[in-house]
């Protein structure tokens, strides 16, 4: 695994660089301390993981333009393995899920080194958003009695939604007045199309606005106060406010071995590893297709990078950490040339703990569970079904049956339905299992061609082998075939994804032969097609 590359090491884009790293510091900074909060760690763990993230993953080859950090999408699985290691004791729970994080990690470090980081591009997209838009609303669900200052008798999910119409009715008012300002900003600054509403981001703003309402309750100090002469009072006090220790040092934290290789930790350590390596994945991806110019990422050498960055982190006391999406599609907006802007969020945040740690403890946590209310209406965006439903009613089955599912149960029990319901729906289409999982797959190559014909079923399961056909695309080659003239079916999973990979390619032309020969089962481009017969 190389290290950064010579020419990025003498970049003369130190500027632009600098810019993006504190562009994304800005919203870095209260994200990772909601996100640790609602895992069930200490705030500061998700500032220590995101310097990590930042300072170590830059010098192991992550992705160039992308931010290492905590995700939203993994706060499910933290706050799980925090409960269910723990039993009650929310210590012992942290330290234990510390211990399934060093594991997760090397288990990353084996598929790394495997060259397996690829199996995200073969997941289906819809199981995928199906998957976050539970996490999305498991975290809301979480966050709006926090937001509102009121401590729910639910533990699951589905009966903490239920339980969010009671919160909000005896909600402690000047608690819900931050949570309500809160997502008031965070919801409409986006909708204003002036210059202005983007000149800081959002969080930021919701940090201007909720410390110095914070200093005005007087939230550091525990009292009683009642509203408009009411008879009712309600209390406030510091325990409404991030906990910071006195210094970084002293909130390190080392893994509790204990019960590591227990069946529930061992369920815990395969979600790590595995949702984080899809997640990763598929932000690499995507920041990949924004990149102005092209530069496609070396999958494994990032997922190194983050395995290495996440065995670091727990090692310490912080969260999981992958190639996070929102934090990375912020920095390409802010004209990051290469992955020193990474470095420089996290000598950002570094700083910010080491100079200014008792202004942190004064952002209410209401405004934090805010930020992770709306970063879960994202996740959970009822645009996710309309597009499932353009793409057809096996997409839409899909999104909504990993949706209940995990909702359900857990997020591998969700997953794993989805993947085998996936595979269900082909084969009752009448393509067999065996077509399905053992695809026929041949690769010529010219001097400006490479063709690839596909036979009997162009799905999922096809994608390493193109992926590998055509990564690192030599610049002489002007053209990329896929030829399903043979294939029975060509998935919605097959044609998102090669769209994808074209969009890497600096002048290669991308050519689907044989799909006008196929019945697509709604007008989106990217639905799954089928031979007539099984049409």
């Amino acid at each position: 695994m190389a290290f950064i590359e010579a020419d990025e090491a003498r970049s003369n884009s130190w500027g632009a660089d600098l810019k993006a790293g504190f562009l994304v510091f800005l919203i870095a900074l209260p994200l990772s301390l909601g996100i640790a909060m609602a895992s069930g760690f200490p705030p500061v763990a998700g500032v220590l993981t995101a310097i990590l993230g930042g300072v170590l993953a830059t010098f192991l080859g992550s992705a160039r333009l992308t931010i290492k950090g905590p995700a939203a999408g993994l706060i499910v699985i933290a706050i799980g393995a925090v409960q269910d290691l723990g039993h009650g004791d929310l210590l012992l729970g942290y330290k234990r899920a510390l211990a399934v994080g060093v594991l997760a990690a090397g288990l990353q470090l084996v598929l790394a080194l495997a060259g397996a980081a690829t199996i995200g591009v073969a997941m289906s997209p819809s199981v995928v958003h199906g998957m976050l838009a539970a996490i999305g609303v498991i975290i809301i669900a979480k966050q709006v009695h926090i937001a509102v200052g009121v401590l729910p008798e639910a533990k699951e999910p589905l009966e903490l939604l239920a339980e969010v119409p009671h919160s909000v009715l005896h909600a402690n008012p000047e608690i819900l007045a931050i949570g309500a300002l809160s997502l008031l900003v965070l919801f409409g600054l986006p909708r204003i199309r002036q210059r202005w509403a983007t000149a800081i981001p959002g969080p930021m703003v919701v940090l201007l606005l909720a410390v110095p309402l914070g200093l005005w309750f007087d939230l550091d100090h525990k009292h009683a106060y009642r509203v408009f002469g009411s008879v009712q009072t309600w209390e406030v006090g510091p325990n409404f406010l991030v906990d910071l220790p006195g210094s970084l040092a002293s909130a390190i934290a080392f893994p509790d071995f204990s019960v590591a290789f227990s069946p529930t930790s061992l369920k815990y350590v395969l979600m790590y590893a595995l949702v984080g390596t899809i997640e990763s994945t598929l932000s690499v991806l995507a920041v990949d297709s924004m990149d102005p110019k092209r530069r496609a990422s070396d999958l494994n050498k990032d997922l190194f990078a983050v395995s290495i960055a996440n065995l670091a982190s727990a090692s310490v006391g912080g969260l999981p950490m992958i190639s996070e999406i929102v934090r990375s599609k912020a920095n390409v907006d802010a004209g990051a040339q290469t992955r020193w802007s990474n470095f420089f969020h996290g000598c950002c945040l570094l700083g910010s703990v080491a100079l200014i740690p008792g202004l942190l403890e004064e952002i209410p946590l209401a405004a934090l569970a805010a930020m992770l209310i709306y970063t879960g209406a994202r996740l959970a965006s009822f645009q996710e079904i309309r597009h499932a439903r353009e793409l057809g009613n096996d997409q839409l089955i899909l999104f909504l049956t990993t949706l209940v599912m995990t909702l359900a149960t857990d997020l591998l029990v969700g997953v794993a339905t989805g993947l085998v319901l996936k595979i269900a729906l082909h084969v009752g289409r009448g393509t067999p299992l065996s077509l399905i999982l053992r695809p026929d797959v041949v690769v010529e190559r010219t001097s400006e061609e490479i063709r690839i014909k596909i036979g009997g079923a162009a799905t999922f399961a096809c994608l390493l082998s193109v992926r590998r056909a055509v990564s690192n695309l030599p610049t002489e080659v002007q053209r990329v075939v896929i030829d399903v003239t043979d294939a029975r079916i060509v998935d919605h999973t097959f044609l998102s994804r090669l769209d994808g990979f074209a969009m890497e390619w600096e002048s290669a032309e991308l050519v689907v032969e044989g799909l006008d020969d196929l019945h697509a089962i709604s007008a989106h481009p990217w639905a799954t097609r089928l031979r007539r017969a099984e049409a």
